[in-house]
């Protein structure tokens, strides 16, 4: 059976004159997971997860051990809880700094030498869901990493970028005039969504998972979600530079947790549901925002309902965050306004590619 689906959201903004009366989101196809793997053992699918997404594949693996566990009715030690939370954590960290310098800044050699340093590192942390990275290790790669950030220019208690950094330039060069956002609702998933979620993804299915809402709400999630939960004062109107000092900020909050456990996270990193004989769900926090899987087993231990909820689907939602940001927006006419529209769909780090393109409104 192919595994192809189109994996790519495509994003049309419409103006009228300087302002955006309109975002169209066409989103990607996802995967059909229950038509893929209805029928085989469930200890059959924790290798193919990291060929469908390969992208936070060790928070899918989590999710779907946690799901199962929790159809099973199983109770896992606290070891073992805590090294899944590890491993999440640990890939966390390593989507965000992909996210943050990958592709993004003009780099002289010495500073792309840092970067391949911290890349490489982030790699030993990314041990297997079970096994995990041993404890010494792990530390030298965040040593490792922490010292690359220095040569970045991300120093100091509050870790953000120095002036004169590549990349204190490039958040500059994000807060100027191209793109004025108008003051959205704010409205954010948490935890406390989880069970109202799981219980509509075995109800409805993909027709629930392709545009996610809850009573009418579609909220965001991932970095900026998380930010405002530790800090509620932060700006409604956040912009592309907002968003990546928040992701700055977060990484060196899991850096200084990797190294010694010595700040507190989000509470339910990862957690999981029962939902009835052979049906369970779990929620996991990975690097985009929260991830659910759900599963329904028979009696033997095969998959009769696999039902996934990524957080892209949540972000990128027709009446979703970022649609909410952009709508009444006012951009500079030419190219740096659009340049300035496509820095902040990038700040909202989709999980997959996207195209962006502008009209005008009322043009076929």
């Amino acid at each position: 059976m192919s595994l192809s689906f189109r994996n790519e959201i495509d994003i049309m903004v419409l103006l009228h004159g300087a302002t955006i009366a309109d975002v169209a989101i066409q989103p990607r196809s996802r995967p059909p997971l229950t038509r893929l793997f209805a029928g085989k053992p469930a200890e059959s699918l924790l290798s193919v997860l990291p060929r469908l997404f390969s992208l936070c594949s060790v928070a899918h693996q989590v999710a779907f051990l946690s799901a199962v566990e929790a159809a099973r009715g199983e109770k896992l030690s606290a070891a073992t809880s805590q090294r899944r939370v590890t491993a999440v954590i640990a890939e966390r960290l390593t989507e965000l700094l992909r996210s943050l310098f990958i592709g993004r800044l003009a780099l002289d050699d010495a500073r792309a030498a840092a970067v391949r340093t911290m890349m490489q590192a982030s790699v030993v942390l990314c041990g297997g869901v079970e096994e995990g990275s041993p404890v010494s290790p792990r530390r030298e790669a965040v040593v490792q990493i922490k010292s690359a950030l220095n040569d970045l220019g991300v120093t100091g208690e509050d870790r953000l970028p120095a002036p004169g950094s590549a990349l204190a330039a490039y958040l500059a060069s994000l807060d100027g005039d191209e793109l004025s956002i108008p003051v959205a609702e704010r409205s954010f998933l948490s935890a406390g969504d989880d069970l109202d979620i799981v219980m509509r993804l075995l109800a409805d299915g993909a027709h629930f998972s392709d545009a996610p809402e809850l009573h009418g709400r579609v909220p965001e999630t991932g970095v900026w979600a998380r930010s405002i939960g530790r800090e509620p004062a932060l700006p409604p109107d956040a912009g592309a530079a907002e968003r990546l000092k928040a992701r700055i900020a977060e990484v060196a909050r899991l850096c200084t947790w990797l190294e010694d456990g010595g700040q507190e996270l989000e509470d339910d990193v990862v957690a999981s549901y029962s939902l009835g004989l052979r049906r369970g769900a779990a929620a996991v926090e990975c690097a985009r925002g929260r991830l659910y899987h759900a599963v329904e087993l028979d009696g033997e231990g095969r998959i009769l309902r696999f039902e996934f909820l990524a957080p892209t689907e949540w972000n990128f939602h027709a009446r979703g965050p970022l649609v909410r940001s952009l709508e009444g927006a006012r951009i500079d006419g030419g190219r740096q306004g659009q340049d300035a529209v496509r820095a902040l769909v990038n700040s909202f780090d989709p999980c997959v590619g996207f195209s962006l393109g502008f009209r005008e409104a009322g043009h076929a």
